[in-house]
């Protein structure tokens, strides 16, 4: 007797191709890893190196931004690449601190760690509950006017807050229009030493910049010292940020031997990766203990800030290199992903992260070919956290003060006003209200500029372009569909153009552009139905879509006239001989919208 067991008759084993494919959009490594190559993995290494050896100074950067410790920085910026490896859908993205949510931070947790981390770990929860909601299209709403005035904002928000360590400027508040106040008023204090070094290291930062926009593509045909010499260009001008740093270290320390320090350093930094805990739900100070409750109260709209604006600048970063580089990405997988990091980073003290625009352009320029050259960078960060804290030490405010304003300065775009200017001026609108209210509080300007562009959104489907034709019938058709806050403006132009007419008028209502209407539009046309009836004038609707015609024959109202063309309407109104409208009854409909009715 076989071993085998045949299956009953009929029966027809299920097949693994569902759960393969649910598998494999749920962790898209298992699609891209079995056809994982050499020639890949060596392109992901050295993309892998060359995006750590960025986000390294960066990440202690930003923690200043946020108003942290550097550790705290370096803290954020290995969870991302190990998750993103599992379940990320772009291979170029890479997730870490950046300036933005470095700013965001710095609002609403009172530059206290234990704050950070807790927002880190809600705004995770918020993500992922988002992720599994299929919630991504909330996003949508943030029209791009509001994020130019945003980003444009932040960046100039965050580069003044950088003057104070470049000019090495002690005691400056934090609060923009103090701290500008307060920049100017102590400039007379300002540090000769920290001064020469920050503003030298933006030279050498915006000259290494230059040259990598620069640098020619390698031809194969090229000698091997041209290819090498170029190689070497490329790393350098790649890796410009860590070479600036380390090369204001080397000076700082080269003066620390000599016994004379003209710069502030940036100190002490604890070394390796702090323990693993759940996030801090309460805090104990001199005053007592504050309780969870409290915590969230205070950071109030940050909940909803930081993790809505996490998933837009991480999700509009991957959409634009997936764009670029030709493949798809999956927007509510990536918000899975986001959400994942932010809650695992904070179990080992991260503060809130995104997708990094800068690093992205890094990792995508260093031919990256899968989401695996994260793991490189993740592995080089947790590096520095064990062997190179010492060396923090050494490293000047002002040169990562220099890192900081280089990196946001591509935030600010010159030219999105003209381009709006030229497309449609009142997009400017919002984007005025985002970007002065930013400087005022952050979610103010969010909040305005969103409510602006919903607005002037609102504004459009209440009262749409009703274009209007002259001939033996009126006839009016609304450019932009029908909504229930459009009756009334329809209304009053089938009134003051028909009825109010002397003698009253026939008129159509093309309705080619309608998709769907609701009640209340259903209401108002039985309402004008009534009016032109009163008047002895017919109104007819012609090109009605099938959602629509199924709408009205189901409100069943009287004295409705639908034609399918205007010609057919012009010749019932001359009472022509075999002209007949449809009146309301499924029987009076033609038989190919019946079928469509019926499928």
């Amino acid at each position: 007797m076989s071993s085998t067991m045949k299956p009953p008759k009929g029966f027809a084993p299920m097949s693994c191709c569902w759960s393969t494919a649910t598998m494999q959009k749920r962790l898209p490594f298992l699609a891209w890893l079995p056809d994982y190559t050499w020639h890949a993995l060596k392109m992901d290494f050295i993309a892998g190196i060359s995006v750590g050896l960025t986000v390294i100074p960066q990440a202690l950067a930003y923690a200043e931004v946020a108003g942290l410790p550097p550790q705290y920085g370096l803290y954020s910026a290995f969870m991302g690449c190990f998750v993103y490896f599992f379940l990320g859908t772009s291979r170029d993205v890479t997730l870490g601190p950046t300036a933005i949510m470095s700013l965001l931070v710095s609002f609403y947790t009172f530059h206290e760690p234990a704050y950070a981390v807790l927002l880190a770990f809600l705004s995770g929860c918020i993500q992922l509950g988002m992720g599994f909601l299929r919630l991504g299209f909330l996003l949508d709403f943030i029209s791009c006017p509001v994020i130019k005035g945003f980003t444009s904002a932040a960046a100039i928000i965050i580069g003044f807050g950088q003057i104070k360590n470049l000019l090495g400027l002690q005691h400056i508040s934090r609060q923009f229009f103090l701290q500008v106040y307060y920049t100017f008023h102590n400039i007379g204090e300002t540090r000769v030493g920290d001064a020469v070094l920050g503003l030298v290291c933006m030279v050498l930062l915006l000259v290494l910049k230059l040259m990598r926009d620069h640098v020619p593509p390698v031809h194969p045909e090229m000698p091997t010292g041209v290819r090498l010499s170029h190689g070497l260009v490329w790393t350098a001008t790649t890796a410009r940020n860590a070479l600036v740093v380390s090369f204001a270290a080397l000076v700082a320390y080269s003066f620390q031997v000599t016994g004379y320090q003209p710069f502030v350093l940036t100190g002490k930094t604890p070394e390796g990766l702090p323990d693993a805990h759940i996030p801090p739900f309460s805090v104990t100070t001199a005053n007592g203990t504050i309780s969870f409750t409290e915590m969230v109260q205070g950071m109030g709209a940050g909940l909803a800030v930081v993790p809505l604006m996490g998933l837009l600048e991480s999700i509009a970063v991957a959409k634009s290199f997936a764009s670029q580089n030709n493949y798809r990405i999956d927007a509510n997988q990536e918000l899975l992903a986001i959400g994942l990091t932010n809650i695992l980073g904070s179990l080992f003290s991260s503060y809130p992260v995104t997708g990094s625009f800068g690093r992205t352009a890094v990792n995508a320029q260093s031919g990256v070919c899968s989401p695996a050259g994260g793991l490189m960078t993740g592995a080089l960060v947790l590096l520095s956290l064990d062997y190179l804290t010492s060396l923090f030490y050494y490293i000047p405010k002002s040169a990562l003060a220099a890192v900081i304003i280089m990196a946001v300065v591509p935030l600010f775009d010159t030219k999105i006003v003209g381009t709006l200017w030229r497309v449609k001026r009142l997009d400017l609108l919002p984007l005025c209200v985002t970007f002065l209210l930013c400087f005022w509080e952050v979610q103010y300007g969010i909040l305005a500029g969103t409510l602006v562009s919903m607005l002037i959104l609102l504004h459009s489907v209440a009262r749409p372009k009703i274009q209007v034709s002259e001939g033996p019938m009126l006839v009016l058709q609304p450019a932009s569909g029908l909504h229930f806050p459009a009756i009334e403006t329809l209304r009053e132009a089938l009134l003051s153009r028909a009825l109010e007419t002397s003698p009253p008028r026939s008129a159509a209502l093309d309705c080619t552009h309608i998709c769907n209407i609701d009640y209340t539009v259903v209401l108002g046309l039985g309402e004008l139905l009534e009016d032109f009836h009163k008047r002895g004038s017919t109104l007819a609707l012609i090109g009605l879509q099938v959602p629509v015609l199924r709408v009205l024959l189901s409100a069943d109202l009287k004295g409705v006239l639908y034609f399918c063309t205007l010609e057919e309407a012009e010749k019932y109104l001359k009472q022509e001989p075999g002209t007949q409208p449809y009146n309301g009854s499924e029987d009076s409909v033609p038989e190919h919208k019946i079928a469509l009715l019926k499928a």
